[in-house]
């Protein structure tokens, strides 16, 4: 609830998203780490405690008092004086079980605080001036990550990027989707990376093979030694790693095969980044069968004159076109096939990860979808992105 109120709260979310450390307790406001002077002419960090005025349980009202509490020591000017002028109480109370505070301000503008974001700033400015001439680098403004203590979200800490670009409310199309990745080789870790970063409820790995040396160079992140000397299975390194990030992440550490291929059944999206036409035409042919979205990707570079060429491609699928599988995907292995050569760069591998989740946001209205193209190609050499496979 608490994250919920600060999402619907502008003030609260202003606070957020301009770096100050917020939180809500029970029927309080805390802001942590706030510098101020002490009478010795140390800089030490308190936190200001207000309590907050609710509409219907939702969201924040006008304050209806401008006193703040404060935990810490009497905030004073340069040469050690306190500052008198908001001087309040400096009694030691404990406003709930989780909260004692040790003093109060009282600054009280013309017409009181419009919201708690103009209080919590006249405070801030007021105790921090003397800190902050004393030394420019200390702030109350960290940016500090914020834990999602309630389990409110699906990220272990608060997404106050979305936040901040005000795009939450089109970031939540993508909630309650069940993700599938398939090959975690290379574009298969590099569209984890990014999915994980929005606010699908699950993502499940595929991938039977383990982390080898030649992966960490076509991956994201930087695997240490001691990861490669385990050598892990791709899926649990993948899923350790990205639940740093996020909850819900179910590693499989196993290939799709006709025998449980079934396990899609449940999910919304799959994305397919496999090598071999083999094990890429059953999984198309299935997921078509039974209604389910997808994204295949296909990398394929040559050197020709000591140079690297080839093309990237991205090939979708969804109830409403199937089509154009048949003409895009094949079922025989062969070495003609442009998009099964074995060269794999990392940037390459990413630019093919991202054009598979445009791809998907567009499927669900993230992103303006003006071609609804099923098939693209991106050349290496002209840098040109060809679509096809449109719909109207």
């Amino acid at each position: 609830m608490s994250q919920q109120l600060i999402n619907l709260s502008p003030d609260l979310k202003r606070l957020r998203d301009e770096g100050y450390e917020i939180e809500v307790r029970g029927g309080y406001l805390l802001i942590h780490h706030i510098p101020y002077v002490n009478q010795n002419k140390e800089i030490k960090f308190g936190s200001f405690v207000s309590n907050l005025t609710l509409i219907n349980g939702t969201k924040t009202g006008r304050p209806d008092n401008h006193v703040m509490y404060f935990i810490g020591e009497n905030p004073c000017q340069i040469d050690g004086t306190v500052i008198t002028a908001i001087q309040h109480s400096n009694t030691t109370a404990r406003l709930n079980n989780q909260i004692t505070i040790n003093r109060s301000f009282s600054n009280k503008p013309k017409g009181g605080y419009a919201n708690y974001y103009e209080k919590v700033k006249r405070y801030a400015d007021i105790i921090s001036a003397p800190a902050q001439y004393l030394d420019p680098s200390v702030t109350s403004k960290t940016f500090k990550a914020i834990p999602d203590v309630n389990n409110e979200t699906v990220f272990e800490y608060i997404d106050t990027n979305s936040s901040r670009a005000n795009i939450e409310l089109i970031n939540s199309k993508l909630e309650g989707q069940r993700i599938a990745i398939i090959g975690l080789g290379g574009t298969g870790a590099y569209i984890l990376d990014l999915v994980a970063k929005t606010p699908v409820k699950e993502i499940h790995l595929y991938d039977g093979d383990s982390f080898d040396q030649h992966n960490a160079f076509r991956s994201p992140g930087a695997a240490s030694i001691k990861v490669l000397d385990d050598n892990p299975k791709k899926a649990e390194y993948y899923q350790k790693v990205y639940s740093n990030l996020r909850k819900s992440i179910y590693a499989h550490d196993y290939y799709i095969t006709k025998d449980n291929i079934y396990e899609l059944d449940t999910v919304d999206y799959v994305f397919i980044c496999v090598d071999k036409n083999s094990v890429r035409k059953p999984l198309t042919d299935y997921l078509a069968k039974i209604g389910v979205s997808f994204t295949d990707v296909g990398l394929g570079v040559y050197v020709v004159d000591n140079q690297l060429m080839g093309a990237i491609r991205v090939t979708s699928s969804s109830k409403e076109k199937v089509d154009h599988l048949p003409l895009r995907i094949f079922g025989e292995d062969s070495e003609n096939n442009e998009y099964t050569t074995n060269i794999q760069i990392a940037e390459l591998n990413a630019l093919n990860a991202t054009l598979a989740v445009i791809k998907w946001k567009k499927e669900f209205g993230f992103y303006i979808d003006q071609e609804r193209e099923y098939h693209s190609s991106y050349s290496i050499g002209t840098s040109k992105i060809f679509n096809d496979d449109t719909t109207t």
